[in-house]
């Protein structure tokens, strides 16, 4: 992997090749081995006890994962279009997990930026380094991005250099500013990983725990633990029905 990145051909093209390969085998290959003869579609099914921190799981065939962030996966995308007179679509809760976060947590200044309906990034990217929100550049934004979401899950200074193609030093400076704007959340982290070493287990809002015998030994998944579930059971849970409708 490195050595595609510093620009050699021979990795690049191995890559390439495993990333096809990769196309082919569990899509292309497969999916139509698993088309309906009745409907003429592929049904997915969803699993509610499968994975540990108590997510949806899909399988037979697995539809979480079909591929977007390249040319060839977007291209599997445009294999999965709807019957005549219907939609695809698709839905998501925005930014679910970093609220549920501000929620666990408390802290003042991350409630304080949903409550005025904030661009959480742009907003994080601004308390960083500091700086108006206005003057948020992108790259800026992006940086932001990569730090909310890595630090929730455990993301170490290594793992964030490495996304950011940063140097190590200045991703740490990234979370040291991230923690000293938001305290409340650094706070909460570790607690809940004092907790996890304690008890031997990280216990949701809704009850749920996960037993971590080898907590002593890896701490990321802990943190991450009790935010992850609420999302879920948020999104297994029947929407509000409304006489009115939604646009």
């Amino acid at each position: 992997m490195q050595l595609a990145e510093d620009g050699h051909e021979m990795p690049n093209l191995i890559l390439e090749y495993r990333s096809l390969a990769k196309l082919k085998s569990t899509y292309t290959d497969s999916l139509p081995k698993q088309i309906n003869p009745d409907t003429g579609r592929v049904h997915t099914s969803y699993q509610q006890a499968v994975a540990s921190t108590g997510r949806l799981s899909s399988t037979e065939p697995n539809l979480q994962n079909i591929p977007v962030r390249t040319p060839e996966g977007r291209r599997i995308r445009q294999a999965f279009i709807a019957d005549d007179g219907h939609q695809l679509l698709a839905a998501d809760y925005s930014q679910i997990e970093l609220r549920i976060m501000a929620h666990l947590s408390g802290d003042a200044n991350l409630l304080k930026a949903f409550a005025e309906g904030k661009d959480i990034h742009q907003a994080t990217a601004a308390e960083i380094f500091n700086m108006p929100l206005e003057e948020v550049t992108s790259e800026q934004r992006r940086s932001a991005k990569a730090v909310n979401f890595g630090l929730i899950y455990g993301m170490s200074a290594f793992g964030l250099a490495k996304q950011l193609n940063i140097s190590r030093g200045l991703a740490q400076e990234y979370i040291n500013l991230y923690f000293s704007r938001y305290p409340g959340v650094a706070d909460y982290m570790e607690n809940t990983k004092q907790n996890a070493k304690q008890n031997g287990y990280v216990e949701t809002l809704m009850g749920r725990r996960l037993y971590l015998p080898d907590i002593n030994a890896k701490t990321g998944n802990c943190v991450n633990t009790p935010s992850a579930p609420p999302s879920t059971h948020q999104c297994k849970a029947p929407p509000p029905i409304s006489s009115k409708p939604p646009w």
